[in-house]
């Protein structure tokens, strides 16, 4: 499964300079994740101070 980014994103972007894909991207003031794209590795999660990336359900 892939990750994604809930609501509780603040924006800082901490999540996309610690992605190995580049899968991680903004969009209008949160971060979203392409599903596609994403290798489910975690960094994302691991750096989140808020965490809002979690493995999709």
């Amino acid at each position: 499964m892939a990750y994604i980014i809930n609501d509780d994103c603040i924006g800082c972007g901490a999540c996309a300079g610690e992605c190995p894909c580049e899968c991680i991207s903004e969009a209008d003031g949160k971060y979203v994740i392409d599903a596609d794209a994403c290798v489910e590795c975690g960094a994302c999660a691991g750096v989140c101070p808020v965490a809002a990336p979690n493995p999709a359900e």
